[in-house]
């Protein structure tokens, strides 16, 4: 839908715009004061000579006035089909179709209230027509010179000088441009806001589609580190070293390469689950993060390494949370490959602890260590990328995550995360 612009003044600011039933009620208003005033001039001097003329202007001016309306529903003489005037010859110009239909509504009413002073007040609808078809001092101009022509009209027919056939149409005219320049500009105000809205949501809208592309981005590049790219890391390191022992130990070789089929078939199968839905595979055969970090523990482990995988506390009533499980998983086989990759350990451990309110995940290691104060902060690369991704995990999460090394000293790196309140079974 095309953002709505602000009115133009005189072009969609009208009251009639933001209020059909006061459209209907002044032309309602227009049609019942032309009408009663025919009723009284037939009444009152439907034998003077005058009269067919009278009549017949009359009939002209609610002509004219219908043909305006007519014009308005959709019209060629550029009024919307909202009834409101649209300028195309120029800024606070109507075009002059419109013009022509105007001057010719203003010279019969002027000619007929020459001739019969009751019709005078056939000026206050008038006094919105020329209000909502001119720009401000076009109309104000207007207004005035048909008030200006009532005061004229009614003193002459009372043949007197009355005050109050002064004060009276002055103030009726002062009201009604009062009444409609106060609708007008709120009108305006109202588009103005109405604008901005629809601009702020769209701003939003494409706000928060570029922040979700950023983070499916970013869970996805999480994803394949810590599923496809440590596989291939691990198999590339196993095929080496098969290389290097395939003449000198051809079953340490023979091993290798078993151990790289056994993790491609689980990079498979989680390529499979990735495409699928993304959920680790180890979740998704069933059994819960614990069977999962136990089945990661064994695959970590060889003749070199030895992982183990504990779990302390008991789990409350409720199953941990589908992402919960999700994420711990990932954090492990991150903190893992970087323990394979990096640490040069021998023995590692990972530690599931259940704590009532939250639930904990430690992975330690006996490797060289390292110094806490250069771990990067943002992905820079795929050597750079595990720790970033996993407190990135943790983040979203609503945990805290703990790193704790030192040259020489291992690494243990502490994952906790909250989870939602809920009764601990009495032991």
């Amino acid at each position: 839908m095309p953002p709505s612009r602000p009115p133009v003044r005189g072009a969609s600011a009208g009251p009639g715009d933001g209020a059909p039933w006061l459209t209907f009620v002044i032309h309602l208003a227009f049609f019942l004061l032309l009408g009663s005033a025919v009723a009284r001039y037939v009444q009152r001097h439907g034998g003077n000579p005058e009269a067919p003329a009278v009549l017949a202007l009359a009939g002209a001016l609610a002509v004219l006035y219908v043909l305006g309306r007519r014009t308005a529903a959709g019209g060629p003489a550029g009024i919307g089909g909202d009834g409101a005037v649209r300028f195309s010859s120029g800024p606070g110009r109507p075009p002059l179709p419109t013009l022509f239909w105007l001057c010719a509504l203003v010279a019969d009413w002027t000619v007929l209230v020459a001739l019969a002073p009751s019709f005078s007040w056939c000026a206050v609808p008038l006094f919105y027509t020329a209000l909502r078809t001119l720009p401000p001092p076009a109309a104000y101009v207007l207004v005035t010179g048909f008030t200006g022509f009532v005061i004229f009209a009614q003193l002459r027919l009372a043949d007197r000088f009355d005050i109050d056939l002064v004060v009276g149409p002055a103030a009726v005219a002062a009201l009604a441009t009062a009444v409609f320049t106060y609708m007008d500009r709120q009108s305006a105000r109202q588009s103005a806001l109405i604008t901005d809205l629809i601009r702020t949501r769209r701003e939003l809208a494409a706000t928060e589609r570029r922040e979700g592309t950023l983070a499916e981005r970013q869970r996805l590049s999480m994803e394949i580190h810590d599923t496809l790219a440590q596989g291939l890391s691990s198999q590339r390191m196993l095929l080496q070293a098969a290389e290097r022992q395939w003449d000198a130990d051809p079953e340490r070789a023979r091993e290798h390469v078993r151990t790289a089929a056994s993790i491609a078939e689980r990079g498979l199968a989680d390529a499979r689950r990735f495409v699928h839905d993304l959920a680790p595979a180890d979740l998704a055969e069933g059994g819960g993060l614990e069977p999962a970090l136990r089945g990661l523990a064994d695959r970590e482990t060889t003749a070199g390494r030895t992982v183990e995988c504990l779990v302390d506390g008991t789990p409350g009533p409720d199953p941990l949370p589908a992402g919960v499980q999700s994420a711990l998983l990932r954090i492990a086989q991150g903190a893992l490959a970087n323990v394979r990759e990096h640490s040069g350990a021998t023995r590692a451990a990972m530690t599931l602890t259940y704590l009532g309110d939250e639930v904990r995940l430690d992975i330690a290691d006996n490797g060289r260590g390292f110094d806490t104060g250069t771990l990067p902060e943002h992905a820079a690369g795929v050597r750079g990328h595990g720790i970033p991704a996993i407190r990135a995990r943790v983040r979203q999460l609503g945990g805290t995550l703990t790193i704790e090394s030192a040259p020489g000293d291992g690494t243990v790196v502490s994952a906790a995360v909250p989870l939602p309140s809920q009764e601990v079974p009495a032991p």
